[in-house]
Order: C-alpha cells, then structure tokens, then sequence
C-alpha cells in the first residue's frame, strides 16, 4: 500500500516528466480537464488540473465536477505516476478503471504511451 505522500511525490514526478516532454506538450496542446484519481484501498482523493496540455495543479483532495475519475489501489496509482507499470494493460486488466468518455480514454493511453514508451 503506497502512503498519501509517496502519491504525491510521484504526481510531482509526473507532472514533471509531462510539462517537460515537448512531444506531449505539442499533441495535448488543445487538452484541457479535470482529473479525480480515487485510491480505493485507501480512501484518498488526489486531482489534477490540465490546461492545454500542461499539469497546472495537483493536490491532496477531489476536485468538483472532474471530466476523468481514475479508480484503482494506492500502489497502482503510485507505480503508473512513477512509469513503473503499464497503465494501459493494468486498464484492460480491470485494474485500472477509468469513467471518462471514449476521447479522453484513447488521449491517456496516448500519453501513456508517449511517457512511458514500450521496450
């Protein structure tokens, strides 16, 4: 089980590798949401506000009305901020689950793999 401040240091981490990546910058350059990731082991809530692309703000609490609702254990949340799991294969496993429309799931998994790229 991954503590509260392990998932944030890795939310800083990605925040990080995403504002970072000029790649991703230029494809989700249009790309604005909010985010709610829910550690259902846990009980926390953590957010996260994209604007055009860049992670403006990330905190300890839920955000009202999130576009994108990520459910999943504390580790698999900390593990995917940090790169050390697919989130993708972890998704079509059911254990990642997200409540997004069809648009914003394709747009993860593009992100994915654009931070993350297979070996």
């Amino acid at each position: 089980m991954a503590t509260k401040k392990e998932i944030l240091e890795a939310l800083a981490d990605y925040q990080i590798n995403c504002n970072n990546n000029k790649r991703l910058r230029k494809m989700q350059r249009n790309w604005t949401r909010k985010l709610n990731f829910v550690a259902e082991d846990t009980g926390d809530v953590f957010s996260m506000e994209v604007v055009n692309g860049e992670i403006t703000s990330f905190k300890p609490a839920p955000i009202e009305d999130p576009d994108i609702i990520v459910t999943s254990t504390s580790e698999n949340l900390c593990d995917m901020f940090w790169g050390d799991l697919n989130p993708s294969q972890k998704y079509l496993q059911g254990e990642i689950r997200v409540k997004a429309s069809q648009e914003d799931i394709l747009r993860l998994d593009a992100i994915s793999m654009i931070i993350w790229p297979e070996d």
